[in-house]
Formats: structure tokens, sequence, C-alpha cells
């Protein structure tokens, strides 16, 4: 999206503000919800620096092996994908706490297909911090051999983390489920993107599983949500996220 003079609200790397990891060569992007101050990862993650608190969504670990189960045959390679994008993370924020927020995985038997590798993998990130699975809709009784703990909902300071969005919600709120993608048109033609959707009170994180497919902004079940195109989806770039309002996107 370079050359295009887009409203986007983020640092340069190099000028790091305190409390704030380092930058990995990319650009800081700061979004705000209920009045606190989360750093967006363009990997698709939410860092919450005063708790230091990573938050990833729809991980959707071994869909590869659910599928292979029902004859569809995909690379079985999501799952190693997946958690080796959010080992970098962890690397990185070094969190405290992490939150999964739902369809971690893609079926409550998804633990049991890991090969031992990714379990060995999994266990690694757990280690030394409280991590916290949520409770999705693909998910919602997890073995307890699987490390961490279980929660339908969490709540922390301003902010309630749950898997559904809640239209109408009393709180304000971080969710996943709906796998936001905004369409946009670059230099002409679209380009489509996975997307953070916040209106400030209410953020709808993109899915980060390898093998997750992606909703568009402009769909009823994302504008019921906000019940406005005012809205803004920062849109997930290589170094980069791009902040553009739901209204400027482009409809499937």
């Amino acid at each position: 999206m370079r050359g295009e003079a887009l409203a986007v609200h983020s640092r340069a790397g190099g000028n790091e503000t305190p409390g704030y990891p380092r930058s990995r060569a990319r650009a800081d992007h700061p979004v705000q919800v209920a009045g606190t101050t989360l750093l967006a990862d363009p990997d698709g993650a939410l860092y919450w620096p005063e708790e230091k608190l990573l938050v990833v969504a729809d991980l959707h670990l071994e869909k590869g092996s659910a599928f292979a189960k029902r004859g569809v045959l995909l690379p079985p390679y999501d799952t190693a994908t997946t958690l080796s994008r959010l080992a970098r993370l962890v690397e990185h924020y070094a969190p405290r706490v992490l939150i999964a927020l739902g369809d971690s995985f893609h079926d409550d038997h998804g633990p049991l297909r890991m090969s031992d590798l990714d379990r060995i993998k999994l266990k690694g990130m757990q280690r030394g911090r409280d991590w916290v699975w949520i409770a999705g809709n693909h998910d919602p009784d997890l073995p307890p051999d699987i490390g961490g703990r279980f929660a339908d909902a969490l709540a922390i300071g301003a902010l309630t983390f749950r898997h559904e969005p809640s239209e109408r919600a009393p709180d304000s709120e971080i969710a996943g489920h709906l796998h936001p993608v905004a369409r946009l048109a670059q230099r002409g033609r679209a380009v489509s993107r996975r997307c953070f959707a916040t209106d400030g009170r209410q953020l709808v994180m993109p899915a980060f599983g390898a093998y997750t497919g992606g909703l568009n902004v402009r769909d009823q079940a994302i504008f019921r949500l906000f019940g406005t195109l005012t809205f803004t989806a920062h849109m997930l770039g290589a170094q980069r996220l791009y902040a553009i309002t739901a209204e400027r996107c482009l409809p499937d």
C-alpha cells in the first residue's frame, strides 16, 4: 500500500514508547479501546503493555487434520506454522499473560491429534506465564491436559475478553470469532487483508490461524455490531498496519 496517503496512526520503529517492546523493525500501531492503549501487531495479535498481556484469536489448530478425517486432504502443516508464528510473538513480547480468544483448536479433539513436537512447542510457550484458553464455539470443552486454565470470558480492568462479540454489549470487549477482513481498491485492483475492526469500544480481532478464512467488514454480521460504517479497519501489512474507515472498504 505504499504511495497511498492513508490515515495511519503509527510510530516509526526507532521511536519507542516506554513500556512498549522493541518493534522488530516494524511500526508500532497503538489502538484505543475504552481508553486503554493496546499495541496491534502486524501478525494479528494485541499486546497490552501495562498488563504484559498478549492476545490472539482463532488459532484453529489441527484444522488440517480435522479436514483429513472427513476425506478433504490439506497439507498437514497448519498447526506447526501457527505455533511457530505465535512462538515468535511470545519470544518478542515475553508476556506475563497470554489469552487465546476461543476456537484455538478446530474441535475439542484437536489436542489429541497434535504431534509430539507441536505439543512440546505449546508447553514451552506456556511455561512461566498465565495461559488462558477462552471457550469458543469450535472448542468449548478442551481437555485439561493441554495446559493453562479455562474460562468462558475474562474481565481485566475496563476490558472483557470473550470469543463471540456481543451486539449491544454492556461492556467494552475484545473478541474474535468473525475473522474480519478488509477489502480496498489499490492501484486499480482489490486488495484483501485480515484486520482488526474497532469503534473504540468494541474490537474484533483477526483470525491468527494459518488455515482460517475471513469475513468482509462490510458483512451484516460485523455491521450489526457497530451499527454504522464509521468504525475502523486496521489492515495487516508486512511491517505495519493501515487504519481505514469501514465506509472506504469494498464489499465482496
